[in-house]
């Protein structure tokens, strides 16, 4: 697309949403902030969308990263092929891994897949010894239930190589987003969760022996 129907359309119905850029050209952007990485001890977060849709772009760019002494993070679902999954853990710092239901049905239901491969390849990285950590997006009516949240914790618990937990409140920011992509957008409709609930939540994770940060 060259975008001049863009710059002709009076009445502003068409918009460019994105821009392709080249690996040098994000790597442009990211040395703009080194000094706020240095000062920090920060780095870049590679997130979405889902950076793993683009494997073969996120590797180039995780390579770049290293070869400058830049500390990355890759903020995902986890829902990829596991040598995906794998070839990017051989060059990342951490992995952010998203929790969103564990219940199989109720995940497929609400996100269109089911969560085994993402269970599978967070287990996977656990056994690898890599760096992660867990967080789970609190949507009322959705995952913030106590069968929900012991589920969840009793799963970290499992993987022995996470000790931390973030709770990230629902914010209904995507609701205009959702409606032009999809007329179903029930679920977009639902408050943002109030501080007792997330409070009590936090409280859960804590008696399963986790560090809990709200927000992220």
């Amino acid at each position: 697309m060259c975008g001049q129907c863009v710059d002709a359309c009076l009445a502003g119905a068409r918009e460019i949403v994105g821009q392709e850029m080249t690996v040098a050209e994000v790597m442009a952007e990211v040395e703009k902030d080194r000094i706020f990485y240095d000062q920090s001890g920060g780095g870049v977060t590679f997130s979405g969308g889902e950076p793993l849709m683009q494997p073969e772009f996120l590797l180039a760019l995780l390579d770049q990263c290293r070869m400058r002494g830049i500390h990355t993070a890759v903020d995902t679902t986890c829902y990829a092929e596991p040598k995906v999954i794998q070839d990017v853990a051989s060059k990342t710092d951490m992995f952010l891994c998203d929790l969103k239901h564990m219940d199989c049905r109720l995940h497929r239901q609400y996100t269109g897949v089911e969560n085994s491969l993402i269970l599978d390849n967070i287990r996977d990285l656990a056994k690898a010894s890599t760096k992660m950590l867990i967080r789970v997006p609190i949507v009322p009516g959705f995952n913030d239930d106590q069968t929900n949240i012991e589920m969840t914790s009793r799963f970290v618990k499992s993987l022995q190589s996470a000790d931390r937990i973030d709770i990230l409140p629902y914010n209904r920011g995507g609701l205009e987003k959702s409606v032009r992509l999809s007329a179903d957008f029930e679920l977009m409709q639902t408050e943002a969760p109030n501080d007792e609930t997330l409070e009590g939540i936090a409280d859960t994770f804590r008696r399963h022996g986790f560090k809990v940060k709200i927000g992220g």
